[in-house]
């Protein structure tokens, strides 16, 4: 099963190394990170994607609350959270595609950040399912190549997630 972990962590040189060294060192694999600052610019938020059964995330969390930079661990499988991703597509389309290549930007309530004179580059975020259906549209239209950003993820206030 996929889990959606939160690491709140010091700002603090080496704490990512640490960090990715605990997954690898222990043979977990990271689907997804993605790391930036807070509010306190002391204090970053690491978001991390991982498969495993429940016990292998319990030792994951118990691990990461061990590392002295770490100040908070959160599943946030376990709880009603919203979360989303984003990515750049550069898609260079047929003269005859180009209208249709625009028309699924605004429908995927996209928007085109870079263009030339043969390539868009569209800009989108979303779930991961949004993201995967835009690629598969545009995928025939010629994408010459697309980056994406890792999850990131919030808890909604005072809301369990649903049993």
């Amino acid at each position: 099963m996929r889990h959606t972990i939160s690491v709140l962590v010091e700002n603090k040189f080496g704490v990512l190394s640490r960090i990715s060294g605990l997954f690898s060192g222990r043979g977990y694999n990271i689907e997804s990170l993605s790391v930036g600052e807070t509010i306190d610019q002391k204090v970053s938020v690491m978001t991390i994607v991982t498969t495993g059964d429940d016990w292998i995330v319990e030792q994951i969390t118990k691990q990461l609350n061990k590392l002295i930079d770490v100040i908070k661990v959160v599943d946030m499988t376990e709880l009603d959270h919203v979360e989303r991703e984003m990515v750049l597509i550069k898609v260079s389309p047929r003269q005859e595609d180009k209208a249709e290549v625009l028309r699924l930007a605004e429908i995927f309530r996209g928007r085109v950040v870079d263009s030339s004179t043969k390539t868009y580059t569209i800009e989108i975020t979303g779930d991961e399912k949004k993201i995967a259906a835009i690629v598969e549209l545009l995928r025939p239209m010629g994408i010459k190549e697309f980056v994406r950003t890792g999850k990131i993820a919030i808890a909604r206030e005072g809301i369990k997630k649903p049993q």
